[in-house]
């Protein structure tokens, strides 16, 4: 009974992050859902630099399953690979922040 209680209480990542192509100044966003709340030790990273609450970067939860980043206002230099991490489980996808074209 004890070992059974403790399989369930095991969370999975049932939606991972998506891979996101977006131009300067707009905004991306990445989604990871569980599939139950109280995963310890949620964090969000970007190209191995951690992440935290703040005008540009806004880190929410949902239900304590879905964990969503936004990056608002993006540059070219944001572009990299956005994990995110919930004790043992990671989830990663590309961020590619295309410029602007000006036609001549």
């Amino acid at each position: 009974l004890l070992l059974c209680h403790a399989e369930e209480a095991a969370a999975v990542i049932v939606s991972g992050l998506r891979s996101t192509d977006v131009f300067v100044g707009e905004s991306a966003t990445f989604t990871c859902e569980l599939s139950h709340p109280g995963v310890k030790d949620v964090q969000w990273w970007l190209d191995g630099t951690p992440l935290h609450n703040n005008l540009v970067t806004e880190i929410s939860e949902q239900d304590g399953r879905i964990h969503t980043l936004t990056l608002n206002d993006v540059a070219c230099h944001d572009s990299g690979t956005v994990t995110f991490r919930a004790g043992p489980l990671i989830s990663s996808a590309k961020l590619l922040v295309k410029g602007i074209a000006l036609l001549a």
